[in-house]
């Protein structure tokens, strides 16, 4: 299996390649992992991962500036081939980023991502904190994890606006704060799965073991 991780200058790259190593290896999967921002490699690969760290607005500039990236993902993942996007490669799947300016996203799943309000709290929040599961969602890709585990976060951003059904997960935050969303064969965490120890490996396994249905085109209305 050939697992691109994409490199367009964000992102913790190399400890994304070794999470998804390592989760291959200790679940037994044959995979080839490679940090590649060149887009016939992407176009090639049967696993998509888009980490991301920083502002909305600069990581979307970072993947426009790598000439048919951008389109490269939107056609691989539109053709079934599973993604998964990492902190600010979630964010990117969301319609519309607010930080610093409006910017738009990839628009695979509703709402935008704006500054979070957590009155008492620092932010940008920064740790561990626990996952809560929607009542009804058990995704593949939870599979193995158990509501309640911890996993790692830093971000000052988060997903507002989300369609129920597109939220796989939650936390806690001085309010609900969206923690994984997935549709068809897109799925992303705002956590840093590759630093969340154990849950994070358990994740990344089921991410390379899983056989998503394509999702159907979303809708402009």
């Amino acid at each position: 299996m050939k697992v691109a991780v994409v490199d367009y200058g964000s992102g913790n790259l190399a400890s994304a390649a070794r999470a998804l190593e390592r989760a291959a290896a200790e679940s037994g999967v044959r995979a080839s992992v490679v940090v590649t921002g060149e887009p016939r490699a992407v176009a090639a690969a049967e696993r998509i991962v888009l980490p991301g760290q920083g502002a909305f607005a600069d990581c979307a500039a970072g993947l426009a500036a790598v000439p048919g990236l951008r389109d490269v993902i939107e056609r691989a993942t539109a053709g079934g081939v599973p993604f998964l996007g990492i902190c600010v490669g979630m964010q990117l799947m969301a319609e519309r980023g607010l930080e610093h300016r409006i910017t738009s996203g990839f628009g695979w799943i509703r709402g935008e991502i704006a500054a979070m309000r957590a009155p008492g709290l620092p932010l940008p929040q920064m740790g561990w904190n626990v996952l809560q599961f929607r009542q009804d969602c058990c995704h593949p890709l939870l599979a193995g994890v158990a509501a309640g585990q911890h996993v790692y976060f830093v971000h000052g951003y988060a997903l507002s606006g989300a369609e129920r059904e597109e939220i796989v997960a939650t936390t806690d935050y001085g309010g609900e704060v969206v923690a994984m969303v997935a549709r068809g064969n897109r799925a992303g965490t705002q956590f840093h799965v590759e630093k969340s120890q154990r849950v994070g490996l358990c994740i990344l396994a089921n991410f390379l073991a899983w056989a998503p249905a394509r999702a159907p085109e979303r809708s402009q209305a």
